[in-house]
């Protein structure tokens, strides 16, 4: 889930075109827009977000009440109807965005958006009612506005082994503090600290580094958006902003072991109260390296030792939920499944969990993203069943 160039920006202004006229007129069965069966609750059994050429699909959001769904295609935002129509998509990306939630509280759609080699992380902010047409310049147009997280910057540029030497986003080094090559799951729920009240947590990506110990938690910043409108600025690649928040309102960690890149995608569940973190596998063998962890939300973080580090650290952990697989060794909880590539919670016991994937379309691959309807069961080692099937 890496940035891409900016030479990627034409290929994709066409492939939008084209993909939106083959969706239009149903050109190809990977193509064929047919309406989807409908929940006994009211919503589409999946959503499908189209083909386009960009990156693949990083996280997926929803507007209940307008009806729409957002798609989050690494330098493209698609926003659909429940229909899987597409309305309206922001282009001129040439950093990374990852995943999505929509703020109830302001109507509007945040993401994680990052610059890796300026050195530059953000919350991209997008006004879904300003996203009403195609091929919507995110640089020249007034749908996005973005907030500087320096705490990031702060953790992602540490020189861990004190030589001077920034070694970049690489894996392969002792810098970059606990592993942190920047961020990618964002999600709206509960202070962490257990005292009420809704905050915006940014999940750091972790490189996957098997040499060191210091990587073995995923690291949480909580921020209180309600002031944040006097941080937003346009998004202007050529000279990027640092207008943010100085510091989280709290950081909080959660000891999994090492993952690759991180928590792809996070998201809080109003009907259990937990948190879920979707990942890609790591591979230290000391460690289980389940596909999802569930943070215990009746837990309020705790003071305690941030394992593995240089020197005896401190913070505040969060615990994970003693439900699911159970590796003794390590003492760590989780899940085999999907979620990695968009996770939406209804809060009700349903999810809409991302599938991504390619098409062939004259040559050119097309990358597409698709939201299906499960139900949360518990199971193991797939706690999430497509709604309608056996338990």
């Amino acid at each position: 889930m890496r940035s891409r160039a900016r030479a990627h920006v034409a290929t994709l202004f066409l492939s939008t075109v084209v993909a939106s006229a083959l969706l239009a007129t149903g050109g190809g069965a990977a193509h064929a827009r047919t309406p989807s069966p409908t929940s006994s609750i009211g919503l589409p059994a999946s959503v499908d977000g189209g083909a386009w050429a960009s990156g693949h699909l990083q996280g997926t959001a929803i507007d209940r009440r307008r009806g729409h769904m957002y798609f989050s295609f690494t330098n493209l935002l698609v926003k659909t109807d429940l229909a899987g129509r597409p309305i309206g998509s922001v282009t001129g990306l040439t950093g990374h965005l990852g995943d999505l939630d929509f703020n109830s509280a302001d109507g509007r759609v945040y993401g994680s958006l990052e610059y890796k080699a300026a050195q530059a992380f953000y919350v991209a902010i997008f006004d879904g009612s300003r996203i009403t047409r195609m091929n919507m310049d995110a640089r020249t147009t007034d749908v996005l506005s973005t907030v500087h997280l320096r705490e990031v910057v702060r953790d992602y540029t540490a020189d861990m082994n004190g030589d001077g030497v920034f070694d970049g986003d690489t894996g392969n080094t002792p810098d970059h503090r606990y592993g942190c090559s920047g961020i990618d799951g964002v999600a709206f729920g509960p202070d962490l600290h257990g005292r009420g009240g809704g905050q915006l947590t940014v999940a750091y990506g972790v490189y996957s580094n098997t040499a060191r110990t210091d990587n073995d938690h995923q690291v949480l910043l909580q921020y209180d958006v309600r002031d944040w409108r006097k941080y937003e600025r346009p998004l202007s690649e050529d000279a990027l902003h640092t207008s943010g928040p100085a510091s989280p309102g709290g950081k909080f960690f959660a000891y999994t072991g090492n993952t690759t890149y991180g928590v792809q995608n996070l998201e809080y569940d109003g009907d259990s109260g937990n948190w879920l973190m979707a990942v890609y596998k790591g591979r230290k063998a000391s460690f289980p390296n389940y596909g999802l962890y569930v943070l215990d939300g009746s837990k309020p973080a705790r003071r305690g030792e941030v394992k593995g580090q240089p020197r005896p650290e401190s913070g505040r952990i969060v615990s994970l939920l003693p439900r699911g697989l159970h590796h003794e060794p390590s003492g760590v909880y989780g899940y085999e499944s999907g979620g990695q590539y968009g996770l939406v919670s209804l809060d009700d016991g349903r999810y809409y969990v991302a599938e991504a994937g390619t098409v062939d379309s004259g040559g050119t691959t097309l990358q597409t993203g698709r939201a299906v309807l499960h139900r949360w069961t518990g199971a193991v080692p797939n706690p999430f069943a497509v709604r309608g099937t056996a338990r």
